[in-house]
């Protein structure tokens, strides 16, 4: 009997070893398949520049200490800031957190009656999920000149109806959404295609619109403002993480200097 548990035992180092082996295998899979998809996610934003850029001068901005936002000690956000001319602010936020990496890319318009697109790309293992949300942040949904926006963006999001629906929670903003393209695939061409596509989209209808007055940018800057005021007050997916770790007066500031770059307008 004595014999037989020494064997049992003398088996214990070769089990650990198959373990360690095995998370050995799982870490260096997930390294590899986060390094992966980092350079997919790069390339589709650096495409979306591109071809934002077709359309307008696109200047880099300092995001000042909000260039580097670290939460939890183990996320850590790549912030851009960028002005486009005629048009607004843009921020783009990237971060790699093993299992997931994701980036967003945010068009808030000052200059002309345009929605605030809204992009969220998440690259998960193989999967790939998209979130393209177009914000009425207008004063009149019905002026003709505004229909016609919609109407191109319906356009795009009929053009994507083949790809599988995800299905979101409601929120207290999904009235201010006449547009959303929530999707997911497996496909990095087609996701990619995804993001250039809404950008061009989105650059298109805005090069038709003309310029607006003092008193209708002053406008639209208030219920930007609003709307940022409103997501840090009443929460959502993304705006809830930065509070609980920021805190609300910071997030706030966040928003309003870079991620939508509503102090940026302001005269």
């Amino acid at each position: 009997m004595a014999e037989a548990k020494t064997k049992k035992k003398k088996k214990w180092p070769w089990v650990l070893l198959t373990i360690l082996v095995i998370i050995g295998a799982l870490v260096g899979f997930l390294c590899m398949k986060a390094s992966s998809n980092m350079k997919i996610m790069n390339e589709t934003i650096d495409e979306g520049l591109s071809k934002l850029s077709e359309y307008a001068e696109v200047t880099p901005v300092d995001a000042g200490e909000y260039s580097e936002i670290k939460l939890y000690g183990l996320m850590k956000f790549d912030v851009d800031q960028y002005d486009v001319s005629d048009l607004g602010n843009l921020s783009v936020m990237k971060v790699n957190m093993g299992f997931m990496q994701m980036a967003s890319f945010i068009i808030t318009p000052y200059e002309k009656n345009m929605p605030l697109l809204s992009m969220d790309f998440m690259y998960i293992g193989s999967n790939r999920k998209a979130y393209v949300e177009f914000y009425d942040l207008v004063k009149d949904t019905t002026d003709p000149a505004y229909v016609e926006v919609l109407d191109a963006e319906k356009a795009l999001q009929s053009s994507y109806s083949d790809l599988e629906e995800l299905t979101v929670d409601p929120a207290w903003y999904d009235d201010l959404l006449t547009v959303v393209l929530h999707k997911v695939s497996k496909d990095d061409a087609r996701v990619k295609k995804l993001f250039v596509d809404s950008v061009d989209t989105y650059m298109q209808a805005a090069s038709k619109l003309e310029q607006l007055t003092d008193e209708a940018r002053a406008e639209k800057l208030d219920i930007t403002q609003k709307y940022c005021d409103d997501l840090v007050s009443q929460g959502g997916v993304s705006t809830n993480v930065f509070k609980k770790e920021l805190g609300e007066d910071t997030t706030m500031d966040f928003f309003n200097k870079v991620f939508f770059g509503t102090e940026r307008y302001k005269k």
